[in-house]
């Protein structure tokens, strides 16, 4: 590797697969006892140890000895005395080098100062190639959506000549342009991130994706984290954010515009030390964490800022350089950029975005406060080629919503697709018929995943077409559908099940919620329970949601016992306590189930959002029988069709 976050990395992905198959390592004296330990198979460790080592050691066995050296992240640090002194050094061994952003002689640039100059040159002939478009194509990562906000307007009565020799740099700084650009991040982080949008991620329902702010410097950074601090304390937004930088060499723009950056705080200015000092004190507060800018605890900042983007608790993560190549979080969907990017450094930083996660997150998000329209023209045709732009990039906003042509086949919009929901499925008429079933289904999901895209345009603001009540009615036939043929336990699905996806992500993704459905509560108490067309509301819009229509009958059972003088958000959870309870104790005594075994079994699932019907502890909690009885069989498909029930009933609600 070249970089020791890397390292952490690849350590974490191989004892995914195995623990303990390969060997990281912490210092150039723990690297040179695992090369002469012939159980040390596979050896992760930085370009940078590895050259101390062979300096260090300029005669050693494993010198001589059959060894394959695999590089990730080749594109970097090759071209150097590092990688020269490594294949000097061994001499009976195997080379690879892997990257998505080789270095090809039309983007090696002026600065690399070595014999060698492209990936090709240190690494050989390439063995294989698969491109950015091949990934897409297939499915393996997603396409961008590019967003340029002009920041900068010159005067209208300013020549260029007068202006020639304008500090751009310090017109960045500006603090105008600063508070400027911080208001429209914060104005529309929640569009940009998809907040409105619901998912399962590892167990834990989750509101949204996370974003990183790409700056131009260490000075940039600081502002802006400064500037959005400010403005989120003002507007009273409870968005988590935090800044990681650390020293570099040169700051300036490097030929893949992505200089390195190290763990070396040592080496900041002090102003810069004291305000990451002051930042990481604002980051444990926040999560009870004790980290500072001490070499170790530093790196430890590192990794649990990595963990905390993966696992989506970090909503924002200003950097300069860190984060933007080689870091992998599927929950990361917008990239802020606020600096110069070109070439490979510009894919790299791009593909931070665009890691498929679910069907919510269709694309990565760039939103650039430069204009960065040529430089990323130029990339995708280096990287792909130079008709990979309509792959790599999503469509315009007139093309998702009138529709566009591609590759000779007209491809319907979002208008056209609306006028055949309403000409072929009117209100208020029933679908029959296997056919028109499959049909509607198809038509539906085809506009579920438009409106997914298309609500990450300003644009569609208020250009729906159907009203919120109509789309809840049309929601409500395609969850009707989807109820019908999807298999229960033990059963094979319906034949229009067969060749069907359903879009259940995103019908989750625009669920109501139970807190809505109480604020309608309350508005019927408050009309003293008269206006009726408020129940009618209730009723739409838990028939639209997949989640809510299992919890109907507990729904419909507290309003009925609501009075004017209900307090709503106390009476509904002691109402779902008792139900829940009642509901329980009915299940353990009409199936004879062992009480103690059954509540605990019941707290796992809750807890774990998952109900297990595989495993001992399922097995535990059903009544003595002989297995091979065939009343056995039976009793326990019932116990499990009771429990799934009283389960996805209570699920989120306490």
């Amino acid at each position: 590797m070249d970089r020791r976050d890397l390292d952490y990395q690849t350590m974490l992905e191989y004892d995914r697969v195995e623990k303990g198959a390969a060997n990281s390592n912490t210092s150039t004296k723990v690297l040179q006892r695992q090369l002469q330990d012939p159980a040390a198979r596979i050896i992760i460790t930085t370009i940078q140890k590895l050259d101390v080592f062979i300096s260090r050691n300029r005669q050693h066995e494993i010198y001589r000895k059959h060894v394959v050296l695999i590089f990730d992240e080749c594109h970097r640090s090759q071209f150097g005395d590092m990688h020269q002194a490594i294949i000097r050094a061994f001499k009976n061994y195997h080379i690879f080098g892997f990257t998505g952003t080789p270095i090809f002689a039309v983007n090696a640039g002026p600065g690399v100062r070595s014999v060698l100059k492209t990936t090709e040159q240190a690494f050989g002939e390439k063995l294989h190639t698969y491109t950015i478009v091949d990934a897409i194509n297939d499915g393996n990562v997603l396409p961008f959506r590019v967003d340029y906000v002009n920041t900068i307007r010159m005067k209208d009565e300013v020549l260029d000549a007068q202006v020639a020799a304008i500090n751009r740099e310090a017109a960045m700084l500006a603090p105008e342009r600063i508070t400027k650009v911080a208001e429209y991040l914060l104005e529309h982080f929640d569009q940009k991130t998809m907040r409105d949008s619901a998912y399962n991620l590892q167990g834990v329902s989750k509101k949204g994706f996370n974003a990183i702010f790409a700056t131009s410097s260490i000075a940039q950074a600081k502002l802006y984290y400064t500037e959005i601090q400010r403005q989120l304390k003002e507007r009273g937004k409870p968005l988590k954010v935090a800044i990681i930088f650390s020293y570099q060499a040169n700051e300036e723009l490097m030929d893949d515009g992505l200089p390195d950056e190290g763990f070396e705080t040592e080496k900041l200015d002090q102003s810069s030390r004291d305000y990451l000092e002051a930042a990481i004190r604002d980051y444990n507060q926040h999560f009870s964490t004790n980290f500072d800018t001490s070499s170790e605890k530093f790196q430890n900042y590192y990794k649990d800022i990595s963990k905390r983007v993966k696992a989506r608790e970090l909503d924002l993560l200003v950097v300069v350089d860190m984060f933007l190549t080689g870091f992998d979080a599927t929950t990361l969907n917008t990239l802020w950029v606020d600096k110069n990017l070109r070439q490979h450094g510009l894919i790299q930083a791009f593909s931070r975005t665009n890691r498929i996660l679910n069907a919510v997150k269709a694309f990565g998000n760039i939103v650039c406060f430069r204009d960065l329209s040529k430089e990323t023209d130029e990339a995708i045709a280096i990287f792909g080629n130079k008709d990979a732009g309509g792959i790599v990039l999503l469509k315009t906003f007139e093309e998702y919503y009138n529709g566009y042509t591609d590759k000779g086949k007209p491809q319907p919009g979002y208008v056209e697709l609306i006028d055949e929901l309403k000409q072929g499925f009117p209100l208020g008429q029933q679908i029959m018929g296997e056919q028109a079933e499959r049909d509607f289904v198809r038509l539906y999901g085809a506009i579920l995943r438009l409106r997914n895209i298309l609500n990450a345009f300003d644009e569609f603001e208020g250009r729906g077409i159907l009203s919120e009540r109509n789309f809840q009615d049309y929601q409500s036939k395609y969850i009707d559908i989807y109820n019908k043929v999807r298999p229960k336990a033990g059963e094979l699905p319906v034949n229009i099940n067969d060749d069907l996806v359903f879009e259940i992500e995103l019908i989750k993704q625009i669920e109501v919620n139970i807190d809505y459905i109480l604020l309608m509560v309350t508005r019927f108490k408050d009309s003293l329970c008269q206006d009726k067309t408020i129940l009618t509301e209730i009723k739409k819009a838990i028939d639209a949601s997949l989640e809510l229509r299992s919890k109907k009958e507990l729904i419909e059972g507290f309003i009925a016992q609501v009075t004017i003088e209900t307090d709503v958000d106390m009476a509904w959870p002691e109402y779902v306590s008792q139900r829940k309870e009642e509901d329980l104790t009915g299940i353990i005594e009409a199936e004879r189930l062992k009480e103690n075994e059954t509540r605990r079994y019941m707290e796992g699932s809750f807890r774990d959002r998952e109900l297990k019907i595989t495993g001992t502890e399922f097995a535990s909690i059903l009544p003595p029988a002989d297995i091979f009885d065939r009343a056995h069989s039976v009793k326990k498909q019932t116990v499990i069709e009771k429990l799934r029930t009283f389960f996805e009933k209570y699920l989120g609600l306490g």
